[in-house]
C-alpha cells in the first residue's frame, strides 16, 4: 500500500482510502469478543490507519454497505456488538485520527431517487413525465436519512459515495435508475450541505441478449448510454465531484470473479477503447460544452432526460435496451441484505 500511496502522490495524484469498516471484510473471530473490545479494536484500526496515512490519504470511505434493501441498518457484527451508532463513531474517531481528511459513506443500490420523494422536489418534471420510485426507492430513502441524521448530529461527515454497479439487464431491484433519479438523489444529498460522488461504477451487459450481430451492438449501446446519461446527469449538479471506476479493463474486473463472465469497463481486454469510453468522454465534455469533441449525435448524452423518465413522446429513457419487468411479483423473503450479505451473493 505505501508503494501505491508513494506512487501516486509523486505524480500529483490523489488518493481515496476504501473502506475502514465493511462487515464483510471484518475478520470472522470478532463474532466471538466482547462488545467492549470489539469497540476497542475498531477505534484502534481506524487510528491506526487513518493515523499512519495522515496527510498523504486525504480522503476515506469510513463506513460501507451499512444499509439493508428496505433502508434500515443491517444487523451485523458492528451493529449487533457496538449498537446503532457505531457508523457515528466511526466517522468521530476518523476525524479524531486526522482532521484535515475528507469523510465519505458508501453504499450500493442508492442511486436514485424517484419524483416526489422526501427531499426530491418538483424542480424539474412532473407526474407526468416522471416515475415516483426508483428501483431501489426504499435503500435510496434510508441512505438520505441516514446522512440526514449524522448531519443533524453534528457528525464530521464531508461526503456520500454511491457505487453504480449497475446490471443493464437488470429487472426489479437490479434494473439501472434513470439518469433523471441519479440528479434528484444528488441534488437532495447535496443540499444536505454534503459532496457526492459516484465511487465505483462499472456496467454489466451479459444479461441482456447477446446471441446475434444485432443484439450485441443493443449490449454497446446499453452501456453507452448508462455511463454517458448517468454521469452526465450527476455532473450537472453542484455537490457532485468525483467519479470513481471499478477497474479500467475488462481483462481485469471483478465482475468475472464475483458474478460471472461479463465486460463491464470503459476497455476491452486487449485495453482498446471502447464505445462506453467515448460515452464517458461525452459526459465529461459537459463540463466545458464550447469545447472540441465529438458532435455526433450517437455520442451526445440524452439532455432531455436530465429531469425526466419519459420524452414528448413518451419513450422511456432506456427503452431501446431496457428489459422488461416480470409480471411475478418479488419474493420478499428472498431478501437477506438484513443478514448483512453483499449483493452479489443477492438473488438475481
Amino acid at each position: 500500500v505505501d508503494a501505491i500511496v508513494d506512487f501516486a502522490l509523486q505524480r500529483d495524484m490523489h488518493v481515496k482510502g476504501h473502506v475502514l469498516v465493511w462487515h464483510v471484510t471484518s475478520p470472522p473471530f470478532l463474532e466471538d469478543m466482547s462488545p467492549a473490545r470489539v469497540r476497542e479494536a475498531v477505534k484502534r484500526h481506524i487510528f491506526a490507519t487513518v493515523g499512519y496515512f495522515r496527510g498523504r490519504i486525504r480522503m476515506w470511505d469510513v463506513v460501507n454497505e451499512s444499509l439493508a434493501s428496505d433502508g434500515t441498518l443491517v444487523e451485523n457484527v458492528f451493529y449487533r456488538k457496538m449498537g446503532r451508532n457505531y457508523v457515528e463513531d466511526c466517522f468521530r474517531w476518523a476525524h479524531e485520527a486526522d482532521p484535515s481528511a475528507f469523510l465519505i459513506y458508501n453504499d450500493n443500490k442508492v442511486e436514485g431517487c424517484g419524483y416526489g420523494s422526501v427531499g426530491c422536489g418538483d424542480e424539474g418534471g412532473s407526474i407526468a413525465d416522471c416515475k415516483t420510485k426508483a428501483p431501489n426507492q426504499a435503500k435510496s430513502d434510508g441512505f438520505y436519512n441516514l446522512l440526514k441524521e449524522l448531519v443533524d448530529k453534528g457528525v464530521p461527515i464531508h461526503g456520500a459515495g454511491m457505487q453504480a454497479h449497475f446490471n443493464a439487464g437488470g429487472v426489479k431491484h437490479q434494473r439501472p435508475p434513470t439518469p433523471s433519479m441519479v440528479k434528484r438523489q444528488i441534488r437532495r444529498i447535496g443540499e444536505l450541505g454534503l459532496g457526492v460522488n459516484i465511487s465505483e461504477m462499472d456496467v454489466r451487459v451479459s444479461k441482456l441478449p447477446g446471441g446475434s450481430v444485432e443484439e450485441r451492438k443493443v449490449r454497446e449501446l446499453a452501456q453507452t448510454e448508462i455511463y454517458r446519461d448517468i454521469l452526465t446527469a450527476a455532473l450537472s449538479e453542484p455537490s457532485f465531484d468525483g467519479i470513481w471506476l471499478w477497474g479500467f479493463t475488462d481483462r481485469h474486473t471483478w465482475v468475472k470473479n464475483f458474478y460471472y463472465d461479463d465486460a463491464p469497463l470503459i476497455f476491452d481486454e486487449d485495453y482498446g477503447r471502447k464505445a462506453s469510453y467515448h460515452g464517458v468522454d461525452a459526459a465529461l465534455r459537459t463540463l466545458c460544452p464550447t469545447g472540441s469533441g465529438s458532435r455526433d449525435e450517437v455520442i451526445l448524452p440524452h439532455f432531455e432526460f436530465l429531469e425526466v423518465d419519459y420524452d414528448e413522446k413518451g419513450n422511456e429513457w432506456g427503452h431501446h435496451w431496457m428489459m422488461p419487468e416480470p409480471e411475478e411479483v418479488e419474493d420478499g423473503d428472498n431478501d437477506t441484505t438484513k443478514e448483512g450479505k453483499p449483493d452479489w451473493l443477492q438473488p438475481t
